[in-house]
């Protein structure tokens, strides 16, 4: 489900290092801080269930400072374990611009955020005019291969552009600024050349040449 019309002007926020969600996608996450665990019933009162994941980033005096762009997600799922933990899916929703922090009474961080940079992210799947698949899987192989990385290579090949290149932005094993670059991209081909980039960049600095 998709939100559409007015979006909050403040939601909750996740710092979360190395975690990436984007629009239509969906990221799974296991809640078990106190402070997250009062986030979560919160989010859950009210309509919209929106929480913002965003990264911590070091700042120039060494304290942490939450990255400039961050992606909404819509709690679509979740269950609770018998030890007190909660599993939840976010469903990606929109993209944010943080504009200012906000603290409170509540133990967790809320942000006061701008939503009109990333219009595009509540539109439909996005298509890649440019993408050449059969030169991207080979790449990706490669990767894989040198990652010791392992997948369903059948559902890769009929995935839509957006599910395929939003997925493996979302699940391989890149740094925390990397998955910033990825989040950032302003379009699904933008995204998809960096995602070739960082792969290309992993190949070369395990010692093999990469051949388009």
């Amino acid at each position: 489900m998709q939100l559409r019309g007015d979006l909050p002007e403040k939601i909750p926020l996740f710092p979360l290092p190395g975690a990436l969600l984007l629009p239509r996608a969906r990221l799974p996450l296991q809640i078990f801080e106190p402070r997250y665990l009062a986030m979560l019933e919160d989010v859950l009162k009210v309509p919209d269930r929106l929480i913002g994941m965003i990264q911590p980033r070091p700042g120039p005096d060494g304290q942490p400072r939450l990255a400039a762009i961050g992606c909404a997600g819509r709690v679509t799922a979740f269950s609770e374990t018998d030890d007190g933990r909660y599993m939840i899916t976010l469903t990606g929703i929109s993209r944010f611009r943080l504009m200012r922090e906000v603290s409170g009474f509540a133990p967790y961080l809320s942000g006061e955020i701008a939503w009109q940079d990333f219009t595009r992210d509540l539109g439909p799947p996005e298509r890649d005019a440019g993408f050449d698949r059969a030169v991207f899987l080979g790449i990706l192989q490669r990767y894989f291969l040198d990652q010791k990385l392992s997948t369903d290579w059948d559902s890769l090949k009929e995935a839509e552009d957006e599910l395929l290149v939003n997925s493996l932005a979302m699940l391989c094993p890149f740094d925390p600024e990397e998955k910033q670059a990825l989040l950032e991209a302003p379009s699904l081909a933008t995204r998809r050349e960096t995602l070739v980039t960082l792969m290309e960049f992993a190949l070369r600095g395990g010692g093999e040449e990469v051949v388009q």
